[in-house]
């Protein structure tokens, strides 16, 4: 018999739970765990609005879970053009999705942000069309804006506004407690003490020279909206180094929601959340080919959206 659609709203009952669980639970009559995980891998259960195929992420409560079967299914390796916020023939900006490595680190990354993109400009424009530069990243749980290059000189010319910071790049991120107006500017090494990347002297006293490969970051952090043990924030960064949001929050004392790597020592309640809060709301440049001034800005996606309404007094 086929699984009906049904929503809900995740309560205390079901918080923790996997999404299998909570649509094998959600389902009238039950459906079997082998019907709910291939419910999710097919593209018919959103979460939080978003069409979730991980069919192991937890919810939380206040989260909301719908299920779809006659939703079209989702096809492995293809974006969707609605991804596309601008594109030409030499840059393609995109919004990045959560849960999706944007680039290879090696060989056995597939399927990453950049591979999808590829597919669907082919599939759009033909093998000529599918050519992309990669010029920044983002991590995998963020979301937001990215631009690849087309062609080899708008690659180069990206990367040379990248390397003297001539790029506004901006972030939204809800961040535990109550985070005050700061401006940033420390040296990250690979190493902080512990095996983690971190600023140079913060983890612990700083013990001879500053190591070789120390990278200056530098980050702008404007308040937005307090709210219950946390505030949402507007990151401005001047520098484009690996984890820097997150480390610089981290050790201000207010590590982002969903952190699990840079919140070790953190005093206060850990507020639990799907993913780490985090999306790349604003992007601005000069076009590598016409010089003209773009900037595009994108609102967060609606599971961050959703945390922030449940986080609100």
């Amino acid at each position: 018999m086929p699984t009906p659609s049904f929503q809900l709203e995740i309560d205390s009952r079901l918080a923790g739970r996997t999404l299998a669980d909570v649509v094998r639970s959600g389902s009238e009559p039950a459906c079997s765990w082998s019907q709910a995980r291939e419910l999710c891998k097919r593209g018919k259960v959103r979460h939080n609005g978003q069409v979730e195929t991980d069919a192991a992420v937890r919810v939380q409560a206040g989260d909301r879970v719908s299920v779809d079967p006659q939703a079209p299914r989702v096809r492995e390796h293809v974006l969707p053009e609605s991804a596309l916020v601008h594109v030409d023939s030499q840059i393609v900006v995109v919004n990045k999705p959560a849960g999706l490595i944007s680039v290879p680190f090696d060989e056995a990354d597939k399927n990453t942000l950049v591979d999808r993109l590829r597919f669907l400009l082919r599939r759009k424009h033909g093998q000529q069309g599918a050519e992309l530069g990669v010029v920044q990243r983002l991590d995998k749980d963020t979301t937001g804006l990215m631009v690849f290059a087309r062609t080899l000189a708008a690659k180069r010319r990206l990367q040379q506004a990248w390397r003297v910071h001539a790029i506004e790049r901006r972030y939204l991120a809800l961040a535990h407690g109550a985070v005050s107006e700061q401006h940033i500017d420390t040296q990250l090494i690979r190493n902080r003490g512990d095996g983690l990347r971190g600023s140079f002297g913060k983890f612990r006293a700083p013990r001879g020279p500053l190591p070789e490969d120390a990278q200056r970051a530098i980050t702008d952090v404007r308040p937005l909206e307090r709210l219950r043990a946390a505030s949402l924030v507007e990151c401005q960064l001047h520098t484009g180094r690996q984890h820097q949001i997150r480390i610089h929050l981290s050790e201000a004392g207010h590590p982002l929601l969903g952190e699990e790597v840079y919140i070790r020592g953190f005093a206060g309640t850990v507020i639990p959340a799907s993913r780490i809060m985090l999306h790349a709301t604003i992007l601005g440049f000069e076009h590598p080919g016409t010089g003209r001034a773009l900037r595009f800005e994108l609102p967060a996606p609606e599971d961050f959206q959703a945390q922030l309404a449940a986080l609100r007094p």
